[in-house]
């Protein structure tokens, strides 16, 4: 069963998408972006606001591969970030991050359950964990 979920969330993608130019690798920018993120039927949908009619990107359940939790981080405004990832298998690894810790564990809860997915079985680096 698909469990709707919705909220902001910040969000960076690691994988760029055919005529983008690549992410950049600078840990001196914060590239961070807020988005709307929507878990609805069998798509995640990524919206720049609430109030957009139409998403800026989105992902198939049926694509994703992995998901799993991240370390938490702070924020120049003193504000930490919780935060998990989701890999699918087109090789695009969404990361995304909230001030919430509840927000990050129902999405992952959602997705573990919607994708039939453990994020307990694989280390953040996609490694089996002994």
């Amino acid at each position: 069963m698909f469990s709707p979920l919705l909220s902001f969330c910040y969000l960076q993608r690691w994988t760029a998408l055919p005529g983008e130019p690549p992410p950049i690798d600078d840990t001196e920018v914060d590239d961070w972006l807020p988005r709307f993120v929507v878990l609805h039927g069998s798509c995640i949908f990524f919206y720049l606001l609430c109030t957009d009619l139409s998403p800026q990107d989105s992902t198939l359940l049926s694509d994703i591969d992995e998901i799993g939790s991240l370390p938490s981080f702070t924020r120049e405004e003193d504000e930490t970030h919780h935060c998990f990832y989701i890999l699918t298998r087109h090789g695009l690894r969404y990361e995304c991050s909230s001030i919430s810790k509840i927000q990050v564990d129902s999405w992952l809860k959602a997705l573990e359950a919607d994708c039939k997915l453990d994020s307990t079985a694989k280390a953040p680096n996609g490694l089996s964990e002994t």
